[in-house]
Order: structure tokens, then C-alpha cells, then sequence
């Protein structure tokens, strides 16, 4: 794990989800804070992943929370609800928990919402996201693979078809092997990621009645999204697709090469390593913008 910034504090947090669920959290702290920033993962990237640019915005005077979804990381604490969880719980029972933390440990100060991948698609089952002041989507674009770089597809298909039904045959879940990374995945989560990505409309056939709760259209803090011409899976047409979905909310793109933040590679991930400090001024810039 990387050193935190001089002056900063991390703070371990458990609290529970708007369905019970003991979920984990790490608060970042500094002296004389001036905005909080909650911080939500890509699909399979534990809260650790994104240490380096929490205590940098920290020592910059934010409040920041990480947090683990319900059954990555320290979040998988029920071992049998884990293979129950469904995908559209992130959103819908932990992010909104996550923001409602955040903000009890903010003083009232306002919330800017730092997005990666997943991170931006389920903001729309939020009950509370109107307490969020602006999103930055970092790499957020449709899974559907057809929308991908062309080169991705293939390793994509493996991991649809070959490893995934392998792992879930053998071990019940998906687990780190066989070319995948990330963290543990309940089964019900890589079947749901599986379907949407398989069709253009990605997740939203799933939310278009009445039976399911969401309120995408009511959505009106502004969005700025990043894409990197590098990433495989957040393209310009994926994340024009995702941005779509918010059709309320003002909305604008910026590409951003690795040559021109001076490092060699960002791909789907990279925007939040070391090293990328040129762009995490970008979106701390625009955080603090006055509307």
C-alpha cells in the first residue's frame, strides 16, 4: 500500500447498507477541509486501488471516502449472502450508504462524486443522489463488447464463455485466475456483467419498468467524463452510449492521450495510479468550478 501524503489521516469505517449489509470504508482526512469527494470502484478494484489518489485530494483539503462494494474486499463479511449478491446492489443499496457516510462525516460540506468504470453506471438507482454536487467519470463506458476495441474482443469472449463458466463450474464464483485480476466475484454479478455486455442497450432493458426503481431521467448534477484513447473498453462510443443514460444532466467528454499527462500508458485503469498527478488536478479543477 502506498504512503499517504503528509498530513493525512486514514480512518477505517464500517457502516451498513441501506439493506443491512456491513460494507467497509476508508475516510482520508486532512486539516481545514473544503469539499468531500466519495470515490466509487470499478467493477472488481478493491478501495486499496484507490489510496494514492485519496490522500493526494486529501492533503489538497478534502474529506475522501473509498469504500468496498457488498462482497469485494473487506465488504465480504456475509459468506453466504455473497452468493446471493446482485449486480444492481451496488448502486442501489451500497453507494447511497457509501454517500450517506461520507456526508455524516462532512460537516456540509459538498460532495463531488469521482466515478471509475462502474462506478458511473448505477448512479441512477441512487434514492439520494441529488446530494451529489457533480460526477467525474474516469474510463466509464457500456460493457457491451461490440462497442470495445476491437483487440479487447477476443480476450473478452475467453473471459465470458471459457474462464468465467470454468471458474463457476469449479469454484462457485469467480476467482483471481486464469487471466483475471480482479478481485473475488459473487456468481450473480459476472452472469448480470455478462448479459448486459452482450447487448447494445447494456443495462437498461433492466430498468425500464415499472418493477424496478430508478431515476436516471432525474438526474441533473453536471458530469464530466474522461476517456483515454488507450482504453479498450471505455471508447468514445461506450461512453457516449453510458452518458446517454443521464439525459438530464449537462454533460461533456474530454480525451485525455497519456502523452499529453506525460506517462506512457493509462488504459482502463491507469487514471488512478501514481504518476498521474497532471489528471487528477484535471478533476479536482473540476470539482471546485463554480457552476
Amino acid at each position: 500500500m502506498a504512503e499517504l501524503q503528509d498530513d493525512v489521516i486514514a480512518e477505517q469505517l464500517s457502516f451498513h447498507a441501506l439493506d443491512g449489509w456491513e460494507l467497509a470504508g476508508t475516510l482520508y482526512r486532512a486539516p481545514d477541509p473544503k469539499i468531500t469527494i466519495l470515490i466509487s470502484a470499478g467493477t472488481g478494484f478493491p478501495r486499496q486501488f484507490y489510496q494514492p489518489i485519496a490522500s493526494y485530494y486529501a492533503a489538497r483539503g478534502a474529506t475522501v471516502l473509498t469504500y468496498d462494494y457488498r462482497g469485494i474486499g473487506d465488504s465480504n463479511t456475509d459468506k453466504h449472502g455473497f452468493y446471493n449478491i446482485k449486480y444492481p446492489d451496488w448502486g442501489r443499496f451500497d453507494m447511497p450508504a457509501a454517500l450517506e457516510a461520507l456526508l455524516a462525516n462532512s460537516s456540509g460540506l459538498p460532495v463531488a462524486h469521482l466515478a471509475h468504470s462502474v462506478g458511473g453506471h448505477f448512479i441512477g438507482l441512487m434514492p439520494n443522489h441529488s446530494k451529489i454536487t457533480r460526477h467525474a467519470f474516469v474510463s466509464v463506458g457500456t460493457g457491451y463488447f461490440l462497442g470495445h476495441q476491437l483487440r479487447n474482443i477476443p480476450m473478452e469472449l475467453y473471459f465470458w464463455w471459457l474462464l468465467g463458466p470454468y471458474l463457476l463450474r469449479r469454484y462457485g464464483y469467480i476467482k483471481k485466475a486464469g487471466g483475471w485480476q480482479g478481485q473475488p466475484l459473487p456468481p450473480g454479478v459476472f452472469k448480470t456483467w455478462r448479459r448486459w455486455c452482450h447487448q447494445k442497450s447494456y443495462f437498461q432493458s433492466d430498468f425500464a419498468n415499472a418493477k424496478t426503481p430508478e431515476s436516471y431521467n432525474d438526474i441533473t448534477s453536471p458530469i464530466r467524463s474522461w476517456i483515454f484513447p488507450d482504453d479498450p473498453i471505455a471508447t468514445a462510443s461506450a461512453s457516449r452510449d453510458l452518458l446517454s443514460c443521464y439525459p438530464s444532466a449537462p454533460r461533456e467528454t474530454i480525451v485525455r492521450s497519456p502523452n499529453e499527462i506525460k506517462v506512457k500508458r493509462i488504459g482502463h485503469e491507469g487514471a488512478f495510479r501514481n504518476g498521474r498527478e497532471l489528471l487528477w488536478d484535471e478533476f479536482w479543477d473540476w470539482f471546485l468550478m463554480d457552476d
